[in-house]
């Protein structure tokens, strides 16, 4: 059986342990798409070492900003971000989902403050704000109008 073998990355993030499946939707949440000029490799539905399986992002010349990390918390939460510089490995954290989400996820009631117009056809400027009850399942709170999230990445904006 010939083995297949992902060309390394000199700068930039490698994101492992997202759940299967969930590949493509971290892309989503870096921006990825037919536009980006860096090298950028996606391996789904690996086995791990604890034998389940698992999704990897390797994109090159790109670093996640805080926003993106959260986001990526909420649909991935064991995943680990390692940094890359010349080849090597020089930062490893594990995404770990917030106390509480600002602006990165849109409340699925369509009657609350964050999703209702004023006369003049514009949003209220107020941020979607959520509360995290319990992270397995992941479920959130709007702390405006009680309204339970129980599919969070359904609603990231």
């Amino acid at each position: 059986m010939k083995e297949f073998k992902v060309q390394p990355i000199r700068n930039g993030t490698v994101i492992d342990h997202i759940d299967s499946g969930k590949a493509l939707k971290v892309l989503k949440i870096m921006d990825i798409d037919e536009t980006v000029k860096s090298t950028v490799s996606v391996i789904m539905h690996v086995q791990s070492a604890k034998n389940d399986y698992k999704d990897i992002v390797k994109v090159e010349d790109k670093e996640l900003n805080p926003k993106e990390l959260q986001k990526i918390a909420l649909i991935a939460p064991h995943a680990t971000i390692n940094i890359i510089r010349d080849y090597d490995v020089v930062k490893k954290s594990r995404v770990s989902a917030p106390d509480r989400v600002v602006g990165i996820v849109r409340c699925a009631n369509p009657n609350c403050i964050t999703n209702s117009k004023t006369d003049l056809h514009t949003y209220e400027p107020v941020d979607p704000e959520f509360v995290v009850e319990s992270t397995r399942p992941l479920k959130l709170r709007c702390i405006y109008c009680d309204r339970e999230l129980e599919n969070p990445e359904e609603h990231l904006v």
